[in-house]
């Protein structure tokens, strides 16, 4: 595969992801909670009053630093450079999916097709991961750094495998770290490449020390985290009520159902190629996958019997992204291979499992059986194409997945007049002003608020998935949801008592609005 073609490739299939399918979201999900704290380490004064940035859990990623650096040296808001990165780990990540389907000896056109199809990502349920992520999060510019890595040791390429796979580390540790365990048992495997392999662990190592040094600059900056402390009853009840889904156990019997089907056609797809998959990406890819089944045992033990607070920081059972990846490429690959053999009733077979992952995210229902109908057609059409024009039928997925199968990965959260609410904020109120928005229950406009308006919010459902990382902050949550789950308008002595400057509501009070819209009234308490 020459370079040229293989960086045209994976730069257009990087805009296709982030354009049309599966897309991109901003302030929808986790951005809503580094958003303002990027913000508040850019200007101390803003936000200062929010416990979101009074309690920031960045000090071990260079994602804050990279962000802030680059917003300084290219002028432009935060937005625009962490898109920017987005894309570019993006179309890194998608230049490893074409080098690992170049290592089973396919030539560019079926190559690129493979990594068209899992590009088209998917969703992994019970964790709630993505193994392409719409925001442009820590995990977002770690994973397909990993899938990068992955591609240039399946060339034995492990000095930039280990520079890919180091940038990852730098940009979120947890996400990073199950590779770093698998290519270790990877460097001892058998062979003559020891001394190459281990030469990945030059970049491991500098990232160590430059992430060390930048932990110990922000070591004075929120609460510690206590690695070996354990949960008592109240961060338990807590987190099981709020971040449920780091629980194995609260996960419903379908989901863990799902997954071992996912790792059934997984060893299935291997089995039918494992003659063409090599010893580095057999043993990375393959490993990962089989870590990824494990965390959910482990997790049960570390977490629920021993009670282990750094798992749900950690959340080891996220690793399960690399099982659905695993099982995505390989049934491309075996479809890919029968079509070049032309056995087309055998590639319909595994085409159609490796295209429905983005259509039913849980192959244990319920079904939408239109999209599992538009799966088959992608599958029928791509095993018919030839080798040449398939490649062709996974462009077209990109555009026919959302038409034609009514997907949605997410809503669309910005209103007008929401920002315009936001804006009001940012030009007629105090920096220091502290907002509320209660009754509102999980909505995430409040955190869309937040970060556009510049603007403490006293407590929003979104700020409380941080309640697994910190005690102090999850009791100061529990503490200030309950007090504004409901509302009466008695009820506002005891916000403005609480240090809250304004509330917003969407019934009107008998008294005069300092703002108001269609949908939000404010009114000023202090």
């Amino acid at each position: 595969m020459k370079p040229p073609a293989a960086a045209a490739a994976s730069v257009a299939l990087a805009l296709l992801t982030f354009f049309q399918f599966p897309g991109h979201t901003w302030l929808q999900q986790d951005t809503q909670i580094y958003v303002p704290i990027l913000e508040h380490l850019r200007d101390p004064a803003v936000l200062r009053n929010d416990i979101l940035v009074q309690h920031p859990h960045v000090a071990f990623t260079l994602y804050d630093e990279t962000a802030l650096a680059l917003r300084a040296v290219t002028g432009r808001g935060f937005r625009e450079v962490l898109a920017a990165q987005q894309i570019a780990t993006r179309a890194l990540g998608i230049w490893g999916l074409l080098l690992m389907g170049e290592a089973l000896s396919l030539a560019f056109a079926p190559a690129f097709l493979v990594a068209a199809i899992c590009s088209l990502g998917a969703l992994i349920p019970g964790p709630a991961v993505l193994t392409f992520e719409y925001e442009p999060t820590p995990r977002a510019f770690a994973v397909p750094l990993l899938v990068c890595a992955i591609g240039l040791a399946a060339h034995r390429r492990y000095l930039a495998a280990g520079a890919a796979a180091a940038m990852a580390f730098l940009y979120h540790p947890p996400t990073a770290l199950p590779f770093w365990g698998v290519y270790f048992v990877f460097a001892l495997w058998p062979g003559g490449e020891r001394r190459a392999r281990l030469a990945a662990f030059l970049p491991l190592g500098a990232a160590v020390a430059l992430l060390g040094a930048a932990a110990r600059a922000q070591s004075a900056s929120g609460e510690a985290q206590r690695v070996f402390a354990r949960l008592d009853s109240s961060q338990e009840f807590l987190q099981r009520m709020r971040t449920a889904y780091v629980w194995v156990s609260a996960w419903p019997a379908a989901t863990i159902v799902h997954h071992l089907l996912i790792l059934a056609v997984l060893v299935a797809a291997f089995l039918r190629i494992r003659h063409a998959v090599g010893v580095p990406l057999r043993v990375l890819l393959l490993g990962l996958a089989a870590f990824g089944v494990l965390t959910m045992p482990l997790s049960w033990l570390l977490l629920e019997r021993f009670h282990w607070g750094l798992v749900p920081q950690v959340q080891p059972m996220r690793a399960l992204l690399f099982l659905t990846l695993a099982m995505q490429f390989f049934s491309a690959a075996s479809g890919v291979r029968a079509i070049a053999a032309r056995r087309p009733a055998e590639a319909f077979g595994w085409l159609a499992l490796a295209y429905l992952l983005p259509l039913q995210p849980v192959l244990t229902g319920p079904f939408v059986w239109s999209r599992v109908g538009l799966s088959l057609a992608l599958a029928s059409l791509t095993a018919l194409a030839g080798i040449r024009l398939a490649p062709g039928v996974a462009v077209a997925a990109f555009f026919a997945i959302p038409l034609l199968g009514g997907v949605v990965n997410y809503p669309q959260l910005h209103t007008p007049d929401l920002a315009q609410l936001s804006a009001w904020a940012r030009a007629n109120t105090r920096r220091d002003s502290v907002f509320v928005f209660p009754g509102v229950n999980r909505s995430l406009a409040p955190g869309i608020f937040r970060s556009e308006a510049l603007r403490a919010v006293y407590v929003d459902w979104k700020g409380g998935g941080q309640v697994n990382y910190l005690k102090d902050l999850g009791e100061q949550w529990w503490f200030r949801w309950r007090q504004t789950r409901t509302f009466q308008p008695t009820d506002l002595a005891q916000f403005t008592a609480s240090g809250i400057s304004y509330v917003v509501l969407e019934a009107p009070l008998p008294r005069a609005p300092q703002f108001q819209n269609s949908t939000y009234i404010v009114y000023q308490l202090k």
